[in-house]
């Protein structure tokens, strides 16, 4: 059963999808997303695999309350789907190839371009959960797209903030901040023509990474081909850096921020976040009472630190 229900004391919706808990978790035996398992082609380089377990559909089951003005419901209507990288269980993104991860980018695009023409789609979000401490169920290399029929809540407090900034200083908020990092440098990581990584001033994990597009960009579908390329090497580079920074591979989770699908928001700006959980070699960072209670994060380590031995860390070559 999925469904959405609303949360009036914040004003945010939950979706509810209790197939969910059906998930295989690690299989050691088998594996859907391999060629030869019958559920994907026996060839390919780069594939969409419908989600086995949505949360969102189309078309989307019947709520399975009935909600009022108080606690309202709305049925789960969206698409949610697996992307696989590489047919290569063993492999992982910093280890593709620049033209493989090009394949990556430009089937993202595709598949946006796609989803967002669907009516009633809100946002697209794409995004990869990396390692088995953030929960991966499938250890094949694969990311997700949600299409969402609503904004999600950080993407509508950073669209809103975005357009308050451009409303009181005529400058894009994106912008501003990427000339700031770029001038000062201390929280650089990486940079090609078209795209610089860096930890955020405001970094709310240790070792948080953005990119940013240098160009003022909304969503994928403005990407020129040289866009498209200079995103597969620094996506390489930044996630070579976290693979070499202690000798592993580094667990993450790895969101593509763009503006929602419906209305225009040229203030928005594309850009990527990168949250990986370790503090340091043997620690994690986790969400406790503060961080998921209240919302506020506490970042026990300084942005200017963890940045430079990111900048240290080599991105050209993979650990071992």
């Amino acid at each position: 059963m999925t469904e959405l229900r609303w949360n009036p004391t914040v004003r945010e919706w939950v979706s509810t999808a209790t197939e969910r808990q059906n998930r295989p978790l690690l299989p050691q035996d088998w594996c859907p997303f391999c060629p030869g398992s019958g559920r994907v082609p026996d060839h390919y380089d780069v594939y969409i695999y419908p989600n086995d377990f949505p949360a969102f559909s189309v078309p989307p089951p019947e709520p399975a309350i009935e909600g009022d003005d108080l606690y309202r419901v709305r049925k789960s209507y969206g698409k949610c789907d697996v992307v696989l990288y590489h047919p290569d269980h063993n492999t992982s993104l910093p280890q593709l190839s620049l033209s493989h991860l090009t394949l990556l980018v430009r089937l993202w695009r595709k598949r946006f371009e796609e989803l967002r023409s669907l009516p009633g789609i809100r946002y697209v979000l794409i995004f990869e959960n990396k390692g088995a401490v953030i929960g991966v169920t499938m250890p094949h290399p694969h990311g997700q797209i949600y299409a969402f029929p609503f904004v999600p809540p950080r993407l509508e407090k950073e669209v809103a903030a975005a357009r308050a900034y451009q409303r009181a200083h005529r400058r894009c908020l994106y912008c501003e901040i990427l000339k700031k990092e770029r001038s000062g440098g201390r929280r650089m990581i990486a940079e090609n023509e078209e795209f610089s990584a860096f930890i955020p001033f405001y970094a709310r994990w240790p070792y948080e990474v953005h990119i940013f597009s240098r160009r003022h960009l909304q969503t994928l579908s403005e990407f020129r081909p040289a866009e498209e390329e200079a995103l597969a090497q620094i996506l390489k580079w930044v996630t070579l850096k976290y693979d070499n920074l202690y000798g592993f591979s580094f667990p993450y989770m790895m969101l593509l921020h763009q503006s929602p699908t419906q209305g225009r928001h040229p203030s928005f700006h594309f850009h990527i976040e990168f949250y990986p959980p370790h503090r340091s070699k043997d620690k994690l960072k986790y969400m406790a009472s503060v961080e998921t209670g209240s919302g506020a994060f506490l970042n026990d380590s300084l942005a200017e630190e963890k940045a430079a031995e990111l900048r240290a860390a080599n991105p050209t070559q993979a650990p071992g």
